[in-house]
């Protein structure tokens, strides 16, 4: 599904100097690279303040703990995600509340979440899920209106960008109240461990998230608030910082296999490609088809036996997950939630696909819709 050892071979000489560098001054924990790729990646995204943390599902938690959330509110996700996104809500003792998605391009929309908002709501966590930005100038006007706080969930979608009506343009994770990443290997900015990232132009709230990510301290042995510890280590900042140099051109590449699987499958019946948004650009964490016609369990049997790797995200809504179920979510209140666990499949897509591995998939795809014909 990627190939994350070319990816590697492309740039080792310079991933390898950045290892050494860290690996000869032992600042293994908050060296210069942090730093560094904290100030970086402010300036890619254009944002005032970044804060590396240990991972994408410590952002989540950080994020909503810098909030001051309480035990008993209540948080609406997409209930078509992955289960990091809710974890941390139950985690914390707030009240996830899922609804659904745009059934075309799957992810949450301002529609979707009018109704499930209460007096008890406090805040959304809109997914840009499989790397396009959610239509997120409609339910930005929604949260003004309930004064509800968005925590951006970016980990798919870093570097996307989306257009507001005004001609204004931002990148995902900047729009809301605080944005959220992971830097997990397969990430499309994705270290050779575990990573992730918060990132606000609010100056106060970016103060809290670096405390509570360091054990709620500003100054060592002073501790304002109850943290946690979770950091960037220094040997992932330094990979991250000459991997960040390469993003534009990964996802222009994953664009360039997104546009040929499209072109391949233009007008096969049963089988819908990926919609993209007129305001956001995309930059195709995942390229999931949706196959219609209860055939995406053989299309993905018929593809393993020719040696193509797909995967399914996700084969359960949240609400199914065994456990966040409760009485009050029903299968039949959710159809497209069910509709897609039942019908998504995503086929590989990375940075060094050859034009050749993209026709070998192609064709075995064609050919399994030709031989149900």
């Amino acid at each position: 599904m990627v190939d994350l050892k070319n990816q590697y071979l492309r740039i080792k000489n310079e991933v390898d100097a950045a290892i050494a560098q860290t690996l000869n001054t032992t600042t293994f924990i908050n060296g210069p690279q942090v730093t560094e790729f904290a100030h970086n990646l402010g300036l890619f995204l254009r944002v005032k303040h970044v804060i590396p943390c240990a991972n994408g599902t410590d952002a989540l938690q950080i994020a909503m703990m810098a909030l001051g959330l309480e035990p008993g509110d209540e948080v609406i996700v997409p209930t078509f995600t992955y289960v990091a996104t809710a974890e941390v809500i139950a985690l914390l003792g707030f009240v996830p509340v899922m609804v659904e998605s745009d059934p075309e391009t799957f992810n949450v929309r301002a529609e979707d979440i009018i109704n499930a908002i209460t007096a008890k709501t406090k805040a959304i966590v809109p997914v840009h899920l499989f790397g396009q930005c959610v239509d997120m100038e409609p339910l930005l006007k929604l949260a003004e209106d309930h004064n509800l706080y968005v925590i951006e969930d970016t980990a798919q979608a870093l570097g996307a960008e989306y257009t507001f009506s005004d001609s204004t343009i931002k990148r995902a994770g900047t729009m809301g109240t605080i944005g959220c990443t992971s830097f997990f290997p397969s990430k499309n900015l994705g270290c050779y461990g575990d990573g992730g990232a918060l990132y606000t132009d609010n100056d106060d709230l970016a103060e809290k998230v670096r405390m509570i990510a360091n054990h709620g301290q500003a100054k060592k042995y002073h501790h304002k608030m109850v943290g946690i510890n979770s950091r960037l280590d220094t040997l992932q900042a330094g990979i991250l910082n000459v991997k960040l140099k390469y993003l534009d051109e990964y996802a222009a590449n994953r664009n360039a296999a997104a546009d040929y699987y499209d072109k391949a499958f233009s007008g096969v019946s049963g089988l819908q490609t990926p919609r993209r948004q007129n305001n956001s650009t995309h930059v195709f964490h995942q390229y999931t088809l949706i196959v219609n016609n209860g055939k995406r369990d053989e299309l993905k049997a018929y593809l393993e036996t020719r040696g193509i790797p797909s995967m399914v995200y996700y084969p359960l809504p949240l609400y199914a997950q065994e456990a966040f179920k409760n009485d009050k979510y029903k299968a039949e209140n959710f159809p497209t939630a069910e509709y897609l666990c039942s019908s998504v499949l995503s086929l590989p897509i990375h940075t060094e696909m050859t034009e050749e591995q993209l026709n070998q998939i192609a064709a075995a795809v064609l050919a399994f819709f030709n031989s149900q014909r």
